[in-house]
This record gives structure tokens, C-alpha cells and sequence, in this order.
């Protein structure tokens, strides 16, 4: 579902939305690992957008430590946060992050990551379409042979709706007996480190004998295929996020697809709908929401689920025409068939 709200229509609209008692409202950001390379640009945006509608920005980063988030959610709320958009570090720890907001009146958006939460607005891209995308590109050039996968954190819902996504594709081609999974692991903090070791066992485990590999995002596609050069190989790979140096992989031919969740809109919209909620509005009137109910427990949620995009060296154009990589960055040591690098 798209998010058809504009920064401009979100101004208007919240013009006068401030507190009962007069004050603009402030937006705490309760960041997973800001360390990772795709953050910076999801804060640009949600700052971006909170100024335009005169509100402050206030953050902190969890480091990858469950416990010190909800220490920096408590700091948030201290700090006079009138909502939280918080990206969990951990599904099942976060709840009493959202215990202490509800307790002060404060709403809540789960940020590209589920909080399983009825008092939680749920804001992602379609997780599931990502990894059905990612399958789909992989298998349309290596249909068949043996298939490993690289997962992101445990913690993550998300690393399981892309598991989902992936399956519905390869499920088929598993029964035909064309596809074999002959490897699948979790990977600690979604860290490229963590994923090349995973990779590094798996094709030992299998003596190097692997056709294709799905990640589950960028980084990690970068350190499985570090691990399968270290050993000659070069194989079809899958990964999300944009990143720079995996869509420069893209152009080189290393890596086949990488499913590019616009960061900007993302943000934007976090950042609109914060407001907005920190203004009065209830999460079912929030303009594009929808009811979300395929989490772990069945919980029905007001969420909204923008679409991805599969950048490939045939498509590789439109990441530089939306001003996300700059063409000279892209293109070094990018294949002579590949058009947007002419």
C-alpha cells in the first residue's frame, strides 16, 4: 500500500495540531544500531520532515543492546518525547518500551521493525514482497541447484517475513526436487562479519558445492560473498536495502539483485505520522492505514506497508535519477553491459 501523504499536505494538516498546552511537539527516535549504513539516511528524512512541521527531533542508539533501549526509551520519555518511533533491537524485549510510553500517553510507531503491539503503529516496507522478490530474481537466473540462505537477527520479525516471502517463491522448485536449501542460518545483529562466517560453514559444510544464495539484506550479501570469492566461486545473490556498495556489486556483476527500500519515504512518512499522533490522532485515522494482523501472534495493528523496488543491472537508472548514488559511485568496475553506466 502506498503512503500518499505529502510533507506539504502534512503541514497543512498540522498546522495547528500542537499539545493542548501550546508547545510544538517533540519526536524521540529510539535507533537499533545507527552504526549501519542505511540509518543516516532514515534520520535525514524523519528530521527533515519533523522541521517542517515545527517539531523537534530527539534520539538516541541502542547499540544493539535490547536493555539499553529501553534505558533510552525511558530517557526519551524524560526528555519530553510526545511520540517515540523506536526500530526494536529485539522483538520480544521491547514490550516494556511500549509499556512505559502508554503509561505517560505517549504513541508509539514500530519502525521497519515489528513491535507486535495493538498500542504500536506499525511502519515498514512489505517485508514479505521483499523476499518474494528477492527468491524471484535469483531463481529467474539460476533455477534450479542448490540454494543457501542467509538470515538476518533471530530477534528480527522481519527476518522471518522475508523467510516467508523467499519460500512462497522456491516451495514449488523445493518439491519438483529443482531447488535444494542446503544451508540456512540466523545471523547475530545482521552483521556482515557474522553472515560470512555463516556462509563460510555452510559452504564447508557442503564442499563449496552452492548455485545461489538469498540474503536477507545488503550487508550480509556482502560478506557471503566475500566468503564464496575467498573460495573462486561466483554464484547469483540476493540481498535489500540499496546500499552503495551493493548496488555497485549490482553493476559489477557480483551480486543480482538488491530490493532498494527508499529510506526517504520511509522516514518522511514516520515522521509525518508522528506528528500527527502526537497530535491527537488516533492510529486508525492516520491517512493510508490499513489493518496488519500477519505478525507471530495474530495481533491486528494499524500499519502501513510501502512498496519495494528490485534494482538489478538492467534497472540500475533509477536509483541514480532519484539522486540515491551518484552515477560515478555506482558505475566503477561495472560491466560493459550495463546501460546506465554508457
Amino acid at each position: 500500500m502506498k503512503y500518499l501523504m505529502t510533507t506539504a499536505a502534512a503541514v497543512s494538516m498540522l498546522a495547528g495540531m500542537a499539545h493542548a498546552d501550546g508547545h510544538a511537539p517533540t519526536v524521540g527516535v529510539s535507533w537499533s544500531n545507527f552504526q549501519e549504513e542505511r540509518w543516516k539516511t532514515d534520520e535525514a528524512a524523519i528530521k527533515a520532515a519533523l522541521e517542517a512541521a515545527g517539531a523537534t527531533y530527539i534520539s538516541a542508539d541502542a547499540q544493539l543492546s535490547a536493555s539499553k533501549q529501553l534505558s533510552d526509551v525511558e530517557s526519551l520519555i524524560a526528555q519530553g518525547a510526545d511520540a517515540l518511533i523506536i526500530l526494536s533491537v529485539d522483538k520480544d524485549a521491547v514490550g516494556p518500551a511500549v509499556d512505559a510510553a502508554d503509561a505517560e500517553g505517549i504513541p508509539v510507531i514500530g519502525y521497519d521493525r515489528l513491535i507486535e503491539d495493538e498500542r504500536a503503529f506499525y511502519l515498514t516496507f512489505d517485508n514479505k514482497g521483499v523476499g518474494r522478490i528477492i527468491a524471484e530474481t535469483v531463481t529467474g537466473v539460476q533455477p534450479e541447484g542448490n540454494y543457501a540462505i542467509i538470515k538476518g537477527d533471530q530477534g528480527d520479525p522481519n527476518a522471518g517475513f522475508l523467510l516467508e516471502g523467499m519460500m512462497e517463491v522456491l516451495q514449488p522448485s523445493i518439491d519438483s526436487g529443482a531447488i535444494t536449501v542446503v544451508g540456512e542460518s540466523f545471523t547475530d545483529g545482521w552483521q556482515p562479519d557474522n553472515a560470512q562466517a555463516n556462509m563460510e560453514q555452510i559452504l564447508t559444510a557442503n564442499d563449496n558445492d552452492v548455485d545461489a544464495v538469498l540474503s536477507q539484506n545488503d550487508g550480509m550479501a556482502g560478506g557471503a560473498i566475500a566468503a564464496l570469492e575467498s573460495q573462486g566461486l561466483s554464484v547469483p545473490v540476493g540481498g535489500q536495502d540499496g546500499d552503495h556498495a551493493a548496488l555497485n556489486r549490482v553493476a559489477r556483476g557480483t551480486q543480482t539483485v538488491s530490493v532498494w527500500k527508499d529510506a526517504r519515504a520511509l522516514g518522511t512518512a514516520a515522521g509525518e505520522i508522528a506528528v500527527a499522533l502526537a497530535g491527537g490522532t488516533e492510529m486508525g485515522d492516520v491517512e493510508g492505514a490499513t489493518v496488519f494482523s500477519d505478525g507471530e501472534n495474530g495481533v491486528d495493528m494499524n500499519a502501513i506497508l510501502l512498496d519495494p523496488t528490485p534494482v538489478t543491472a538492467e534497472n540500475l537508472q533509477v536509483v541514480i535519477d532519484a539522486g540515491h548514488i551518484a552515477k560515478d559511485k555506482v558505475c566503477e568496475g561495472a560491466m560493459d553491459s550495463v546501460a546506465a553506466c554508457q
